[in-house]
């Protein structure tokens, strides 16, 4: 599966189009971009396509009235995700204000997602071999 990396370039839109709340928090995930509220992933960056978490009835309306792209992997797109329209990103400015108004969709959504939970640690697997000597 083939990872493709965000351009600054890319990465400096993302910012521009995630809104500005105290609660959102982007972080690097894999080359590219991710933005979170309460643990939740409600906006990422993969290569140059911006994807949003949206409302079943949200992402209804953005996929019947824009040419949307599956957001991630061709082998395994993300399940929930819609990439925003690729034709989005050549045309300028007009189309982060349509962008930043999807991914306001999305936050308002997911921060209605309770927050996730820490992963417990996964259990050490004892090592194997003899016991060292307890130092006297």
């Amino acid at each position: 599966m083939e990872m493709p990396k965000a351009s600054e370039q890319d990465k400096e839109r993302f910012r521009r189009v995630v809104p500005d709340h105290p609660d959102v928090v982007v972080k690097p995930m894999f080359g590219n971009l991710g933005a979170f509220v309460n643990g939740n992933m409600f906006a990422g960056l993969f290569g140059s396509t911006i994807g949003v978490k949206l409302s079943d009835e949200d992402r209804g309306i953005l996929e019947s009235s824009e040419r949307t792209v599956p957001f991630g992997p061709a082998e395994r797109p993300m399940g929930g995700y819609t990439g925003l329209p690729e034709i989005w990103n050549e045309e300028g400015d007009g189309n982060d204000t349509r962008a930043r108004a999807w991914a306001e969709k999305a936050l308002g959504y997911i921060a209605t997602l309770p927050p996730k939970q820490p992963k417990e640690p996964k259990a050490r697997a004892p090592r194997s071999g003899t016991p060292r000597a307890a130092a006297k």
